[in-house]
């Protein structure tokens, strides 16, 4: 009992800190894409020290295995650079129910990867997220920075969908922080040549922002969340997970003071409550 609730604490304080990764969108004044390349780096050396002070395996067992672990650092890498990109543009609160669109999104695309068939409540699940996201967008122009900020968090929201279903289809034997190590490498390193201000030119502020960013809000989040699955079923850590936008919600009117709409909080509580409800439904049928 002890070490359920011990993995439960570990879970929320993953969640928590995963919502706070959000924060970072407006507190470091870079692009999205310099963000992600400087909290990649970082969070990939964080990683690497806490697998080799926990004498685990760095290296992958077969070459196959490399060319899998490349492509899920490019896809996490295009779905890191959206994520900030979307909250950069159309707010935190929005930016980041955009993005959680990606449980119902999953939905639609394991058929892809499983013999697994759509029923009459996901397509229904589809048109309350649609409705949610409809609520937020101020007016129908690409032109409106909130639009096009929607626009990419729903893509941010595509591609993890994409980047988890490849995932436990070709690489679900590695652990969390062993998987997350070469996803920030392949993810910092497909970026790096894109950045527009150099190492050389960011200032202290910058550099306690992104460590704070690549270690605190990266490296430890999915080291306590792969841990707190060791007694937690994973019904229980997508539930709590869909905790996320609430976090990140509370976190940017406490420390940026963004308050969000009425109207926001009808579209969000749409998306969320759907995710919710998509997450249990799978993971139950599963049990």
């Amino acid at each position: 009992m002890r070490a359920e609730q011990s993995s439960l604490l570990y879970l929320h304080i993953a969640v928590l800190l995963f919502g706070g990764t959000a924060l970072f969108s407006k507190l470091i004044d870079l692009s999205a894409l310099d963000i992600t390349v400087y909290r990649t780096a970082v969070a990939f050396v964080a990683l690497i020290l806490l697998l080799t002070l926990q004498r685990k395996k760095i290296a992958l067992q077969t070459s196959k295995d490399y060319l899998i672990a490349i492509l899920l650092g490019v896809v996490v890498g295009l779905h890191w650079v959206t994520y900030f990109a979307g909250m950069q543009m159309a707010g935190i609160a929005i930016g980041i129910i955009a993005f959680f669109t990606y449980p119902v999104i999953t939905v639609f695309l394991e058929p892809f990867f499983t013999q697994k068939q759509l029923k009459r409540k996901d397509i229904i699940c589809a048109v309350v997220v649609l409705t949610g996201i409809y609520l937020l967008i101020p007016e129908a122009s690409l032109g409106n920075q909130v639009t096009l900020g929607i626009i990419t968090g729903v893509s941010s929201g595509a591609l993890f969908s994409l980047r988890n279903l490849l995932q436990k289809r070709y690489f679900s034997h590695y652990g969390g922080p062993q998987t997350m190590l070469y996803q920030t490498l392949v993810a910092s390193l497909m970026l790096c040549a894109f950045v527009t201000v150099p190492p050389s030119a960011l200032s202290q502020s910058h550099l306690g922002l992104i460590l704070l960013a690549g270690i605190i809000f990266t490296a430890l989040p999915h080291a306590l969340f792969a841990s707190s699955l060791r007694h937690l079923s994973a019904t229980t850590a997508g539930l709590i997970s869909c905790l996320q936008p609430l976090y990140a919600t509370l976190l940017a009117f406490m420390l940026l003071a963004e308050k969000p709409s009425i109207v926001t909080l009808i579209g969000g509580l749409l998306v969320v409550s759907t995710a919710f409800f998509e997450t249990w439904s799978v993971t139950r049928n599963k049990a």
